[in-house]
């Protein structure tokens, strides 16, 4: 047997052996991910609902053309984007602050890391419960705290047309931040401390030094956690849901719970499958636009 054959031979049971090894975490991301999308994406154009007696029927992109005309849920989307951006951006400027805080040398720095990464431990369901009591009308902290301040007699926060968005983006910033915070420190505890000592000799201020050596040594990082973000965000559920329901009137009504309403309250499937194609659809345009940006950074 020559070396080229045996290389041959030796190179397939290489990959057969790397796929068998691949298989048990393939098998569940098949099963429980890009299954039910390819379910998802059937339904979408079928006139499936709940309780039906007659067959599904293949309706073709007629729940696409309904759903054009839909005004709920395009306001629906717009809440969604203010809620994404609403989120996204102070949570990264809040989260840099944080990071750049948490990297001096400070006392009990361990104790200070520990306590900032407390809101990304807890489930997104126990945070909704924990900040509905924050905002209880009644015996909620914030309003005895108004009170106290005399500053009124509190509010309804959640339930109030103008201040039921403005109160989830707070929780929303609070539970988020904590990740975003990570991802900074991390960058920056990998900055040379060199170049901030060279741009110190040098007679540059804080702002110079951060502008010079410290945020581009942190940009790539900066733009990757602010695009995932803003996806993730957009793609919110769990905490909004506890939260208010998406109430009041609809003020906080996300196209995801937009979703689960038509699915699991009115038990239109396949309209509902039709509003998750567009969601896939707006996620994956966000993912190629911040892919191609990336590769278009790296060729530079």
């Amino acid at each position: 047997m020559t070396l080229a054959t045996a290389t041959a031979r030796t190179g397939k049971r290489t990959d057969h052996g790397a796929w068998f090894l691949v298989l048990p975490a393939l098998i569940p991301i098949l099963v429980l991910s890009v299954g039910p999308l390819l379910y998802g994406i059937a339904l979408a154009f079928t006139d499936s609902q709940a309780g039906r007696t007659e067959p599904t029927e293949w309706i073709g992109t007629l729940n696409f053309r309904d759903l054009l005309h839909d005004t709920l849920f395009w306001e629906s989307f717009r809440i969604g984007l203010l809620w994404a951006v609403g989120v996204t951006v102070p949570q990264f400027l809040l989260a840099l602050g944080l990071a750049l805080l948490l990297n001096q040398q400070l006392r009990m720095r361990w104790l200070a890391r520990a306590l900032a990464i407390i809101p990304w431990a807890m489930p997104e369901v126990v945070v909704g419960i924990m900040w509905r009591l924050v905002y209880n009308p009644d015996a909620g902290i914030l309003n005895e705290t108004v009170r106290d301040l005399g500053l009124g007699d509190g509010r309804d926060w959640l339930t109030g047309l103008a201040t039921a968005l403005p109160a989830v983006i707070a929780v929303g910033v609070w539970a988020g931040m904590p990740q975003t915070t990570v991802a900074l420190l991390a960058g920056l505890q990998n900055t040379p401390h060199e170049l901030h000592e060279a741009a110190a000799l040098d007679g540059a201020r804080a702002w110079r030094r951060f502008r010079t050596v410290t945020w581009p040594a942190i940009r790539p990082i900066a733009l990757a956690v602010t695009a995932l973000n803003l996806i993730w965000n957009f793609n919110s559920f769990a905490l909004v849901y506890v939260l208010t329901g998406g109430g009041p009137g609809g003020r906080t009504r996300l196209p995801m719970l937009f979703a689960y309403e038509e699915a699991f309250r009115y038990g239109q499937f396949g309209y509902a499958a039709a509003m998750g194609c567009v969601m896939v659809a707006v996620i994956s345009v966000m993912l190629a636009v911040f892919l191609a940006g990336r590769l278009k950074g790296g060729d530079q």
